[in-house]
C-alpha cells in the first residue's frame, strides 16, 4: 500500500524525473567541464560557468571554436598565477600581446604540439572575441560581480581589413588536381571517396567545413524537382541547398545503404572532426604536389567555389546568397583579391626589368 502511494506521489515522481542538467550539454561543453574540473575541482565555480557558456551558444561550430579558444586563454592566465575569474584589464592586454607571437598547435607524431606559426590577425581577434563572450556570460550568470566587469571589453583587437582574405587561392587546374588526387590517389584508399566527396560538396555548395561535417543523411531531401541538403549554417540557422547531380551521386555513393547518421562519419559512426579534415586535405595536397600543401586548409574549397562563380560572371547577389554571406563585401573579397593578383602591375614591371637586364647583360654590363 505504501509503495503504491509513493508511486502516485508528485514528490516521488519528481525525484524519479530529477536529472543532472549537465547531461543535456553538447559534447564541447562536457569536455571543457571535465578538463576544468581536473584543474580546479568540482567546488570551483569556473568549470560550471565555462561549460554553461559553451552550452549557451547556438551553433555547434561556435561551441567548438569557443571551447578551444577558452583553453588558450585559461592556460595563459593560469601560468601567470591568476584565476580566470579574477582577470583584470592589464592581464587581458598582456594576453592579447602574447597571441601575436604564441605558436599554434600542429599535429606531429599523432599529437598536437605548439610548433605552428602564430595566429593571423583574424585568429587573434577570434580568440579575444571568445574570451570577451565568456566574461559577458559570467556577468549575466552572476559568477563575477558587476564591479569586476568584462576585462576583455576594452582590449584592443587587431584591425581587420574587410577587403583582405589570408586564404591562399588555387588555380582552376590546381583545384581540379586536388579533387582528382583525393578521388584516385588518396591513402588510405577506404577514405578516398569520403575525402573527394567532402571537398566537392564544400566547393559546389560553397559551404563551411563545420556545416558539411554537421550534415546528416536525414537532411537530404527532394524539393520541387531538386535534390537538396538542409544545411545548418554558421549561427545555427538552416537553409536548403541544391545538390547537383555530380555532388548528389558522390554523396549517395558515400552513404551507401545507411539511412541515418552523419554523412561524413568515421567507421564507428561518429562525425568526422575538423582536425581530421585539416590533416586529410594537407595530405591530399602534398600528394597532388601543390605548392600550398603546408598551409592549405578546408576553407579553400568554399573559397574556390565562390571565386569560380564570380569569374563565370554569375550575379553577385546569387553568389552571395549561395555562399551564405550577409555582406556582399565578403563575397567581393574573393573576386577583388583574384583580380588583384592576376592583374598585378608587378608582373609587368618585373617582365620589363627582366628584358632590360637581359639586354644590359648582353652588352657586358
Amino acid at each position: 500500500m505504501t509503495a503504491a502511494v509513493e508511486l502516485r506521489s508528485p514528490v516521488g515522481a519528481l525525484d524519479r524525473l530529477r536529472r543532472d542538467p549537465r547531461d543535456d550539454w553538447p559534447s564541447p561543453a562536457r569536455d571543457l567541464y571535465r578538463y576544468l574540473v581536473d584543474l580546479y575541482g568540482e567546488t570551483d565555480p569556473l568549470p560550471l560557468a565555462a561549460a554553461g557558456w559553451i552550452a549557451h551558444q547556438r551553433s555547434a561550430h561556435t561551441q567548438t571554436n569557443y571551447a578551444r579558444h577558452f583553453r588558450v586563454m585559461e592556460q595563459y592566465v593560469r601560468q601567470c598565477g591568476v584565476h580566470p575569474l579574477l582577470v583584470k584589464l592589464p592581464l587581458a592586454d598582456a594576453f592579447a600581446l602574447h597571441l601575436q607571437s604564441a605558436p599554434t598547435l600542429v599535429w606531429r607524431g599523432g599529437q598536437r604540439v605548439p610548433l605552428g606559426p602564430p595566429r593571423a590577425d583574424t585568429g587573434q581577434a577570434a580568440v579575444l572575441s571568445g574570451a570577451s563572450s565568456f566574461y559577458d556570460y559570467a556577468l549575466k550568470a552572476q559568477v563575477i560581480g558587476r564591479e569586476a566587469g568584462n576585462p576583455f571589453e576594452a582590449v584592443l583587437r587587431p584591425a581587420i581589413d574587410p577587403d583582405f582574405s589570408a586564404t591562399e587561392g588555387l588555380t582552376d587546374e590546381e583545384f581540379e588536381r586536388l579533387l582528382v588526387t583525393a578521388r584516385d590517389l588518396h591513402r588510405p584508399r577506404h577514405t578516398a571517396h569520403r575525402a573527394y566527396t567532402l571537398l566537392l560538396l564544400m566547393y559546389a555548395l560553397m559551404m563551411r567545413v563545420g556545416s558539411a561535417l554537421a550534415a546528416r543523411i536525414e537532411d537530404i531531401g527532394y524539393d520541387r524537382g531538386h535534390h537538396v541538403l538542409n544545411v545548418v549554417l554558421k549561427g545555427g540557422t538552416r537553409k536548403k541547398k541544391v545538390l547537383p547531380p555530380l555532388v548528389y551521386d558522390a554523396v549517395m555513393t558515400l552513404i551507401g545503404d545507411r539511412t541515418e547518421g552523419f554523412i561524413f562519419a568515421t567507421a564507428t559512426g561518429k562525425p568526422l572532426d575538423e582536425p581530421s579534415v585539416w590533416r586529410m586535405i594537407r595530405s591530399v595536397a602534398r600528394r597532388a604536389g601543390l605548392p600550398q600543401a603546408g598551409s592549405i586548409h578546408p576553407h579553400i574549397a568554399k573559397h574556390q567555389g565562390v571565386s569560380e562563380a564570380l569569374a563565370n560572371k554569375l550575379p553577385l547577389a546569387e553568389v552571395q546568397d549561395g555562399a551564405d554571406h550577409k555582406d556582399p563585401r565578403t563575397t567581393q573579397r574573393y573576386n577583388r583579391r583574384k583580380g588583384m593578383l592576376d592583374n598585378s602591375p608587378a608582373y609587368t614591371l618585373a617582365a620589363s626589368m627582366a628584358e632590360r637586364l637581359a639586354a644590359g647583360g648582353s652588352d657586358g654590363v
